[in-house]
């Protein structure tokens, strides 16, 4: 039977139980699991069940067992681009981190990869391989699931420019492919993936010299590293506006620095709020309010967050 994992006793324990005893045996379920280290931005409370799926037949069991059961899910993937409220998230966090969804196999100038695989490493596969035009991929700090819900992008370069096909599973258990063309993706979304969970897509580059792709993962390296900064933090946090980037509309209001409890407005990037060691979710979503506020009165911009923010207080 599967291990359920207590740490604490206010989880629902005969909602865990019921779920294990469906699971492959060895699969990871814990009790009131802490997200805050499954996060970049290191706050957030705990889950009340947090399953990581051995394969698909077990994520097709988990998703089938809460739409049965009416329990609330999240989908979690590498907890970037995610603020996560200190009361944590009630019902069921699902996570694939097991090895069936983290895959990248080489196939003539494509690569499948599963929804768990990290970007950085589906960029240097693609190297080795020399298979141009995933750089950009390195820059993104998540796994290609998350990526692909968001149409994340970095270095002028969107993740469904390099989709050619999606797998996915919908909340009923059942698999659906597409090509990319079918798919509706917009500014740092995918309505589809909205309503049902990325397992995997197929990726195209183009044959390329390995030294030339190195270049450019140099490039993209040495970007991320001088223009972001290197403390805990979600990434950007409001969409770009149509007037301007989010980030210099910041600086440009002097809010660079700003700080609410152990939130902080960074020096280098003004769409990035950084966690100093003792922030709070509270925290950060009242510098949020602050800088939205100053936007609004000031120059008259609604900012939008990109960040995607879940939980309760």
């Amino acid at each position: 039977m599967t291990c359920v994992e207590p740490t604490c006793v206010s989880a629902p324990a005969a909602l865990a139980a019921e779920l294990g005893a469906l699971l492959t045996p060895g699969t990871v379920l814990r009790r009131d699991e802490p997200l805050a280290k499954r996060t970049t931005l290191r706050v957030g409370g705990p889950a009340d069940l947090y399953v990581e799926p051995t394969d698909e037949t077990d994520l097709a069991t988990v998703l089938r067992f809460c739409h049965d059961r009416d329990v609330p899910f999240f989908l979690l993937g590498r907890g970037s681009n995610l603020l996560i409220r200190d009361g944590g998230i009630r019902g069921v966090v699902i996570h694939l981190g097991a090895p069936a969804f983290s895959r990248i196999e080489f196939d003539a100038s494509r690569l499948r990869c599963g929804a768990g695989a990290k970007l950085k490493d589906i960029a240097h596969t693609a190297k080795r391989h020399g298979l141009g035009g995933l750089e950009f991929l390195e820059g993104i700090p998540g796994n290609l699931g998350g990526a692909l819900r968001m149409n994340a992008g970095a270095m002028n370069g969107w993740t469904f420019d390099v989709v050619s096909a999606l797998r996915y599973m919908d909340y009923a258990g059942n698999v659906h492919e597409r090509v990319a063309s079918e798919v509706e993706r917009t500014y740092r979304s995918c309505p589809l993936l909205r309503s049902a969970v990325a397992l995997g897509a197929v990726l195209v580059g183009r044959a390329t010299p390995v030294e030339h792709i190195e270049t450019r993962l140099k490039e993209c390296q040495q970007k991320r590293w001088t223009s972001q900064p290197k403390e805990s933090s979600a990434g950007c946090i409001f969409k770009n506006t149509k007037v301007s980037p989010a980030g210099r509309l910041i600086d440009e209001l002097g809010l660079k620095g700003t700080r609410v409890g152990g939130a902080v407005v960074s020096d280098i990037h003004g769409n990035f709020i950084i966690n100093d060691g003792s922030a709070t979710a509270r925290d950060v979503l009242a510098l949020i309010e602050v800088i939205r506020t100053t936007a609004r009165a000031e120059r008259g911009v609604e900012l939008e967050t990109e960040v995607e923010i879940v939980g309760e207080d």
